[in-house]
């Protein structure tokens, strides 16, 4: 099968589709990351989070890196951001279309 685009964005979507790998990466926004510190922002047990993790970096969104006992991980790419601003943005613009609607039935 020859690479294409939308197979690649139909992936990246996929991984995308589950929302504690994306409440993940937020907390990545912030910078490189502890798997302890991303489970106690989300408030969610570690080996979840590395779990979601080891997704995230099979698909190369994420990059780790050890030191002693700890793993500390970082976005690979922080074009991604720009997928989940825009992503974010057509909720915002979805919210916005329901108000209307709903201020129109008043």
């Amino acid at each position: 099968m020859t690479f294409k685009p939308s197979y690649f964005k139909a992936d990246l979507f996929k991984v995308l589709s589950n929302p504690v790998r994306i409440q993940i990466l937020d907390a990545l926004r912030l910078g490189e990351q502890s798997v302890g510190y991303i489970a106690e922002w989300l408030e969610i047990d570690a080996s979840a989070v590395s779990q979601q993790l080891a997704v995230l970096r099979s698909r190369n969104l994420v990059t780790s890196r050890k030191q002693g006992n700890y793993v500390f991980y970082s976005v690979r790419d922080p074009a991604v951001f720009k997928v989940l601003d825009a992503a974010l943005e057509v909720f915002n613009n979805h919210l916005i279309d329901v108000r209307d609607a709903l201020q129109q039935l008043e």
